[in-house]
């Protein structure tokens, strides 16, 4: 699926192009599957920012088989089953039948976890774990998630659960049963309650430690009175905050931005084999549809992941 001209999801076109070819320290992978993103649309229609190039193939998140490896590689062989995180900002290329990465990116995948549920982890997972590496919230802590019915947020869930940390997740009231079945101790519908009043009700009257913005906007602004003087905010989106408030309650700010960090995919990998994290992929479209991908996750009508098939599309 090859980007010719930046712009709408319509510059996304299937073509022939050559088979990459992996290098030293590389390997080949086949592709079964492959995670759609915001970040993919923002680089389709501008790739200024992460350094593409037309003609590009866009896509970070990865799933399927070894195909060939570079010289040097000897920890993977061909027919071993992979997810990856591509090199970030400037690899992409997993919109394809075979895709070239660095052999340190990729984590092996066992029989009992599905391309499609590898594939749909590895840059939405790894950004909730950077948020909660971040923050360093000790068990007991509250922590207010805006956008948890996301697709980082889902995973933010599960994780924080997994740490101990108690979660109030504020997203769609669709979502709010898997929300709660995923983590959350509490949900807040974003479309008829004040954010930062139910939150502060929902966490007993009192506070919260942190908030994990996952949408940008105004939202953080509205819930910015459920957070306690010297609390925290992680932000994976531009907030519209007003600083002043911020400076005089002490807040500290994290903006997160992942990086590639095969260690962080092979830890995902393993909690995926022992079934202790479960990824939630909304939609499967055939790789042709990769256009359509794109409109529903700008349009925001993707709860969960988008996951293209590869291998059948």
């Amino acid at each position: 699926m090859v980007v010719s001209e930046f712009g709408g999801p319509e510059q996304l076109r299937l073509d022939e192009v050559a088979d990459p070819v992996a290098g030293p320290g590389q390997v080949r992978v086949a592709v079964h599957a492959a995670g759609v993103n915001p970040v993919d649309a923002g680089n389709r229609a501008d790739g200024d920012w992460a350094g593409l190039r037309v003609p590009c193939i866009l896509g970070y998140d990865i799933a399927g088989v070894i195909d060939s490896v570079g010289p040097g590689v000897t920890s993977l062989a061909p027919g071993d089953r992979v997810m990856a995180m591509t090199h970030f900002p400037d690899g992409a290329g997993g919109y394809a039948e075979f895709t070239v990465t660095d052999a340190a990116l990729v984590a092996p995948i066992g029989p009992a976890t599905s391309f499609t549920d590898a594939a749909a982890t590895p840059v939405a997972a790894g950004t909730a774990s950077l948020v909660l590496a971040r923050l360093g919230l000790p068990a007991g802590s509250r922590l207010l998630v805006l956008g948890a019915s996301g697709g980082v947020g889902l995973f933010l869930l599960q994780l924080a659960a997994a740490a101990g940390i108690v979660t109030i997740g504020v997203g769609r009231p669709v979502r709010h049963a898997q929300m709660s079945d995923l983590g959350a101790v509490a949900c807040i519908d974003y479309t008829r309650e004040d954010v930062a009043s139910r939150a502060l009700t929902l966490a007993g009257g009192g506070p919260v430690d942190a908030i994990a913005d996952l949408v940008g906007g105004k939202l953080a602004q509205a819930a910015l009175a459920a957070l306690r003087p010297g609390g925290q905010i992680a932000a994976i989106a531009t907030p519209e905050l007003d600083l002043d408030p911020l400076l005089d309650a002490n807040i500290s700010f994290h903006g997160v931005l992942i990086t590639d960090d095969g260690a962080r995919t092979r830890m995902l990998a393993g909690l995926l084999e022992r079934r202790a994290l479960r990824s939630v992929v909304s939609r499967v479209l055939p790789l042709s549809d990769a256009a359509e991908a794109h409109r529903m996750v700008e349009g925001g009508q993707a709860d969960g992941k988008i996951v293209l098939d590869v291998a059948n599309g």
